[in-house]
C-alpha cells in the first residue's frame, strides 16, 4: 500500500542521517604549536529538503474513497459485486484510515520541521533559507543551492585544537551524522576520524537498508515515467598534513613528506571499505 510505504520511509529518512557528502575535497592541518585548520569544497545532499519534503507534500493530497473487489468465497478468488453493506464498511474503514492518516502526518511534519531546525521542507523558500543560515555561521565561505537537495560549499575555518571539532555543525539543527571529528586528547594527541566518509557499515551516511527503504518509498510514489529517485554519490579527497608526530593512520601509502612536515591522504569512493582515522601527537 503506498501510504503504508510513504509512512515507513518518512519515519526511516528522519531517524537516519538526513545529511551526506557528495563529491568533495577536504583538508585538515594541524601543526605542533596547537593551531589547526579545516576546509570542505563540494557537495553536501540534504536529503530533508528533497525527499523528505516530497513525500510530505504528496502526504497532504486530497484522497478519494475507492471500493475495492469483493470475491466470491468458493476459493477460486472470483470477483463479485460488492453488497451495500460491505461497501459502507469498506468506506468506514477507509475514513477510519484518513483520521488516523492526518494525525500521522502532522506529526510527520512537526518532526521534518524539527530535524531542520523549523525550517518547512514544504516551503518554496525552504532550501534558500537553509543557505542563509549558514552562511551567518563562521566558515562557511560560500553556498549554493542547486536543487534537489543539493548544496555546493566552500567552508574554511582555522583556530586552536584546545577543544574538540565537528564537521558539518548547522545552527538550530540536531546533532547530524559528522563527516569529520577531531578529539584533542590531555596529552595533546588529536585523534582524527571521518565517519561520514566511510560505508555505510561504519557509520558514513544512511544504512543500506534505510536506502534501500527510502527509495522504495519514494519509488512507490513516483509517477509513471518519472525514473527512481538517486542517493548521494560519495567521492573525494581528504588530506592531513602536520609538523606533529604521526602515531598511527589507516591510509594505504602512510605519511609522505612533505616542506611543512608530512602529509596523509585518503581517496574515497563507494568502494571505500573503511572511514580514515588517524592520531596526531603535536606540541614539543
Amino acid at each position: 500500500m503506498a501510504l503504508t510505504g510513504m509512512a515507513a520511509g518518512l519515519s526511516l529518512l528522519l531517524s537516519a542521517c538526513l545529511i551526506s557528502p557528495g563529491k568533495f575535497a577536504s583538508t585538515i592541518d594541524l601543526r605542533k604549536d596547537g593551531t589547526f585548520a579545516y576546509g570542505y569544497q563540494g557537495e553536501i545532499h540534504m536529503l530533508g529538503l528533497s525527499k523528505l519534503a516530497e513525500m510530505g507534500s504528496k502526504a497532504k493530497g486530497d484522497a478519494e474513497f475507492t471500493a475495492v473487489p469483493c470475491y466470491k468465497d468458493d476459493g477460486d478468488f472470483e470477483e463479485r459485486k460488492c453488497t451495500k453493506e460491505e461497501v459502507a464498511q469498506q468506506k468506514a474503514d477507509w475514513e477510519e484510515e484518513q483520521k488516523s492518516a492526518v494525525e500521522r502526518d502532522k506529526k510527520n511534519a512537526e518532526m521534518m520541521r524539527a530535524m531542520l531546525g523549523g525550517i518547512d521542507p514544504t516551503n518554496p523558500q525552504a532550501a534558500e533559507e537553509l543557505a542563509d543560515r549558514l552562511r551567518r555561521q563562521a566558515g562557511w565561505k560560500t553556498v549554493t543551492y542547486k536543487g534537489n537537495g543539493v548544496f555546493v560549499v566552500d567552508f574554511q575555518l582555522s583556530g586552536r585544537i584546545d577543544h574538540d571539532f565537528i564537521f558539518p555543525t548547522i545552527e538550530r539543527f540536531p546533532a547530524a551524522n559528522p563527516f569529520v571529528i577531531l578529539n584533542r586528547r590531555a596529552d595533546g594527541a588529536v585523534r582524527v576520524e571521518a565517519p561520514g566518509f566511510g560505508p555505510s557499515a561504519s557509520g558514513g551516511g544512511m544504512s543500506n537498508f534505510a536506502q534501500l527503504m527510502a527509495m522504495g518509498a519514494a519509488a512507490d510514489e513516483k509517477k509513471e515515467g518519472e525514473e527512481a529517485p538517486e542517493l548521494p554519490q560519495l567521492e573525494g579527497t581528504l588530506t592531513l598534513t602536520t609538523n606533529g608526530a604521526i602515531l598511527a593512520n589507516n591510509t594505504d601509502e602512510g605519511p609522505v613528506a612533505t616542506t611543512t612536515g608530512q602529509k596523509l591522504e585518503w581517496k574515497i569512493t563507494p568502494r571505500s571499505t573503511t572511514a580514515p582515522t588517524a592520531l596526531v601527537k603535536l606540541g614539543g
